[in-house]
């Protein structure tokens, strides 16, 4: 699927340039459509262009078809180089800063000739943007923030990016039986949202290290090796991703996995609390201080733990925010497991912005084991959505009715992603919301907002009784935009209030709330919905990332609504009204 990530974000450079030349806005948005096609797609991009299918998907016209194909032919695109050269090249990444935008940046080039990040970054500093039109001084320290935004993310990768590779990798090195036993390691272990790179592993059969090594060195896509010793090698896809491999000796490998898992700060308290009983712990195993060469654990990690008068604690959980005191105590939760949920609350439709049907979505969920699934489509105020007007809603609700009555495999709640609108009030009448099952509020607009006004807004929305849930709360997208001003305290203190519950956004580049807002919720006694947000069946799969946040955010399965069956959930929804 890596060509259709590539393609779609080809289609999005060509409408940003189109933008920046001043196009026509509707050859614009043909791109970015076109773009959004692609990036939705559930199948692989390059079969279907092999079998000369393209303008079988919906949205993929001849024109937009022909260069889809060059660029699989050819590995570029004649009309993407040639609105290159008409700008600087630094234009484009300037145009990536968030809230900047081709409008803006057409400006800053025009009136300063400014066409790099680095100038960008001086000129914002030194005020001199805000005599531009349409700048002020909160704009330049919007850019500001927007470039500091962009230069953290830079050399991180996206977690579901980062588990495919990895079981890449591992699944290429298992071939030829040389492993014994191989795991990743790192930030990826305890599924953070954003990865830097890639730690692995392996205990391998005696002999075979070096066999091991070469073939890591050797896997399809590196395209630099940064070391390859005996036990220990690196190399960098082509992605621009590294991945490091660690050849463990057997006596050592939880020892290992333990120290290479992190986090820093966990593993700092663990050698505190090692030293107060007189031990060291290390890569290679436990010892006693006055002894280091006897080692007394290291073969597994639950060994290391015991050393130290702990219970195991889940890899997410390794962050230092308590889990050594509650494993002391034997309090440690037990945490969320996918197969633990039976449904998603949070899906897009063809109605809306979502690629199928309401009963393809609702065959693909019973086929993940789903008793239930909720079709959230957007409300009418969302026109770049595609969102609903009442009459659609009703028919969508008829359509729904039909599928519910056909099949008995899984149950289909009509829900929708209501608006909450600028002065805080929703984007359907409290009439048309009563016919809802369930009804989550989302902020789509005004990010800018002073706090005082988003939490206006929320609370506000949170006092309609129609209301279950906050969907996406903080409005983050990674890398791309901050979360608004909102002080998630607050709003877990209302929604704990109000028994509104909050959710988990699973999809990739939301993971929204933070794993912290959810302890926090918890700890509140406020529930939690995780949903994600899927436009695509495919996407349905985003609820591993959903509850790998959960788990990271000591979530069981009692404090997450979609671990309820049917009945009971209906049950849930019902008290809210």
């Amino acid at each position: 699927m890596l060509k259709n990530n590539e393609i779609s974000k080809i289609l999005y450079e060509i409408s940003e340039l189109l933008a920046l030349a001043g196009e026509n806005r509707f050859r614009i948005l043909a791109y970015e459509r076109a773009a959004r096609t692609v990036e939705n797609f559930a199948g692989d991009i390059e079969d279907i262009a092999a079998q000369g299918k393209l303008r079988e998907i919906p949205g993929i016209g001849e024109g937009m078809a022909e260069k889809i194909s060059e660029y699989l032919k050819d590995g570029r695109l004649k009309y993407l180089d040639e609105l290159k050269k008409k700008f600087p090249e630094g234009l484009l990444e300037m145009m990536a800063v968030p809230g900047l935008g081709p409008r803006k940046a057409k400006i800053i080039f025009g009136k300063l000739k400014i066409s790099n990040l680095k100038e960008l970054r001086l000129a914002a500093k030194h005020a001199r943007l805000r005599g531009l039109p349409g700048f002020g001084e909160k704009t330049e320290a919007n850019i500001l923030k927007g470039i500091q935004l962009k230069e953290n993310a830079r050399g991180r990768i996206l977690l579901p990016e980062a588990l495919k590779a990895a079981g890449e990798i591992t699944a290429q090195l298992k071939k030829g039986g040389d492993i014994i036993e191989i795991q990743p390691a790192g930030s990826l272990r305890r599924r953070k949202e954003t990865i830097g790179d890639i730690d692995i592993l392996c205990i391998v059969q005696k002999g075979k290290e070096k066999s091991v090594i070469d073939k890591f060195t050797h896997l399809p896509g590196v395209i630099k090796i940064n070391a390859a010793g005996e036990t220990k090698a690196s190399v960098v896809s082509e992605s621009g991703l590294q991945a490091d491999l660690r050849v463990i000796e057997q006596a050592s490998y939880g020892a290992a996995l333990q120290y290479f898992t992190g986090s820093k700060e966990h593993n700092i308290a663990m050698r505190e609390l090692a030293k107060k009983k007189g031990l060291t712990i290390n890569e290679y195993g436990v010892s006693k201080l006055d002894n280091k060469s006897n080692i007394i654990a290291g073969r597994t990690e639950k060994d290391v733990y015991a050393s130290v008068g702990l219970a195991f604690i889940e890899p997410e959980l390794r962050e230092n925010r308590g889990e050594i005191k509650a494993a002391q105590k034997n309090a440690l939760p037990k945490l969320i497991e996918l197969k633990d949920i039976r449904g998603d609350t949070h899906a897009h439709s063809n109605y809306s912005d979502g690629s199928e049907p309401v009963s393809v979505i609702a065959e693909k969920a019973a086929e993940a084991g789903y008793e239930w699934i909720i079709i959230t489509d957007h409300s009418q105020s969302l026109k770049i959505a595609r969102g609903l007007t009442v009459k659609e809603l009703m028919r969508k609700l008829e359509d729904i009715k039909k599928i519910n009555l056909k099949q008995k495999k899984i149950k289909v709640l009509f829900g929708a992603e209501v608006d909450i609108l600028m002065d805080g009030s929703l984007d359907y009448t409290d009439e048309v919301l009563n016919k809802l099952d369930f009804v989550t509020a989302s902020i789509h607009s005004g990010f800018k907002q002073p706090q005082e006004k988003i939490h206006e807004r929320i609370f506000r929305a949170f006092e309609n009784k129609y209301v279950h849930c906050l969907s996406h709360p903080t409005g983050r997208l990674i890398g791309t935009r901050e979360a608004y001003a909102v002080n998630m305290e607050k709003v877990i203190a209302q929604a704990a209030k109000t028994g509104v519950y909050l959710e988990i956004n699973a999809y990739p580049e939301r993971m929204d709330i933070y794993d912290i807002h959810c302890k926090m919720a918890k700890e509140a006694g406020v529930k939690i919905a995780i949903g994600t947000d899927a436009h695509h069946t495919d996407q349905l799969a985003y609820m591993e990332l959903g509850v790998c946040v959960a788990r990271r955010g000591w979530l069981e399965k009692s404090d997450v609504i979609n671990t309820l069956s049917f009945d009971k959930l209906v049950k849930a929804l019902g008290t809210r009204r």
